[in-house]
């Protein structure tokens, strides 16, 4: 042994932070873990892409055409800017307006409001960091994005679920839960709400127009001392198949709403790149909190992404995308009234984008982690499902059970059809 080690009996304990204790036990861990020991299982669980649907040619070409400047390649490989390259933030405000339908000048926004992150993960962590502290309260759609869950746990924030149905939040339930946190003195705990708008991850349910404005309409009036502050994610907008083109909660007021956008689902996760439109008195702060985590999120990837842009590439993909998932979202659905449609108290939604349908099973069966349906699921059917209690927040006795999120992204057509079956088995097992 050498002179100064320590005989292990005698190493002082690991002492683990009040943070960490918040954000430990994550879902998505034990759904990797999951997937490892048990080979062979078809995962309808991951939130992920089609592999086959990755832009290589793409990719090379703007890679290509970024290290042949010799300018331009030089400033892709340096260090960047905690909010990101001008360079890209100036071509996503032109791709923002287009997607808002209107010129980049009639935004009422410059591309300093614009700032660049490792997908739009990490903003929502920054936008969670900067205005909630230990006990603020987050309002949140039941159910609602689970590892954003995650995010406020890690905080020590308070997240408050509201009710939604076919149409996304329930607005008038919201109204009523803030009247209720008023009349308890918690007003001033109240600091934001969160809405994923488009093609929500987990139900595929998109917030309707109407309640859009109304949202906004909400936030302005419990603004009272503190400016109640609504988190867009919009993670999804462009993965639309068909439904209504709806606009944007933040069209509807720049002041009240930070805009949370990725090109994970629409380009490449593996470029990170994703983006938020800041009310301009946020920006500095999300930067300084930002500054001290990276001080920049990976530069070259941006340069690249801004090449895709700019050589007229990434349109057309993402039309491709679309294209791909809209043939796995048909499959799922076709395959669920294939094999579930005569179960009884078994119901699903049809979205209308993203990469998700969730499903509905009768009040008796539990889908949780511990229940007899995922054990059969995943070890005898050798298929893999999200439970849809993961996607609550609150007490555990007060959320659903019964719920599960299927995700038709990873797995091609013969994959869906194959796990679908498989999953109504094991749902007719417990039955």
């Amino acid at each position: 042994m050498s002179h100064d080690a320590q005989p292990r009996s005698n190493i002082p304990e690991l002492r683990l932070s009040q943070r960490w204790r918040w954000a430990s036990k994550q879902a998505i861990s034990f759904l990797m873990q999951q997937a490892v020991e048990n080979p062979g299982v078809i995962s309808l669980a991951a939130g992920l892409v089609d592999p086959d649907s990755l832009p290589v040619p793409e990719t090379l070409a703007a890679a290509q055409t970024l290290l042949a400047d010799d300018r331009l390649a030089r400033q892709a490989l340096q260090y960047g800017t905690t909010a990101g390259a001008e360079r890209l933030r100036r071509v996503l405000l032109g791709h923002f307006a287009r997607l808002e339908g209107q010129p980049a000048e009639a935004l009422g926004v410059d591309a300093g409001q614009i700032v660049l992150t490792t997908g739009s993960q990490q903003l929502l962590s920054l936008v969670g960091e900067v205005l909630l502290d230990p006990g603020d309260i987050c309002l949140v759609a039941a159910p609602t994005y689970f590892v954003f869950l995650g995010v406020l746990n890690g905080l020590g924030a308070q997240a408050v679920p509201v009710p939604a149905d076919d149409d996304g939040l329930r607005v008038d339930l919201l109204e009523r839960e803030l009247e209720q946190l008023d009349a308890e003195g918690q007003h001033d705990r109240v600091t934001l709400i969160y809405t994923v708008s488009y093609y929500k991850n987990p139900s595929g349910i998109s917030l309707a127009a109407g309640r859009r404005r109304e949202l906004v309409e909400i936030a302005r009036r419990w603004s009272r001392g503190q400016r109640l502050m609504i988190l867009e994610d919009a993670a999804y907008r462009e993965l639309r198949y068909d439904g209504p083109d709806l606009p944007s909660v933040w069209s509807f007021d720049r002041e009240f709403v930070i805009y949370a956008q990725t090109f994970s689902k629409s380009f490449s996760p593996g470029l990170r790149v994703g983006y938020g439109v800041l009310p301009r008195e946020l920006v500095a702060p999300v930067c300084d909190r930002k500054g001290n985590e990276d001080f920049g999120s990976a530069n070259f990837n941006q340069h690249l992404l801004a090449t895709v842009f700019e050589q007229g590439l990434y349109e057309d993909h993402v039309n491709h995308v679309r294209a791909s998932c809209r043939r796995k979202r048909d499959a799922m659905l076709a395959a669920a009234e294939r094999h579930f449609a005569g179960l009884p108290g078994v119901s699903w939604v049809q979205p209308h984008g993203g990469l998700y349908v969730w499903m509905r099973l009768p009040e008796a069966v539990n889908t949780s982690f511990d229940s007899l349906l995922f054990t059969r699921a995943v070890q005898v059917e050798k298929v893999m499902y999200v439970p849809g209690e993961l996607f609550y927040a609150g007490p555990a006795n007060r959320r659903h059970r019964n719920e599960l999120r299927l995700s038709f992204g990873v797995q091609p057509v013969e994959g869906i059809a194959a796990g679908m079956e498989r999953l109504a088995r094991a749902v007719r097992s417990v039955l």
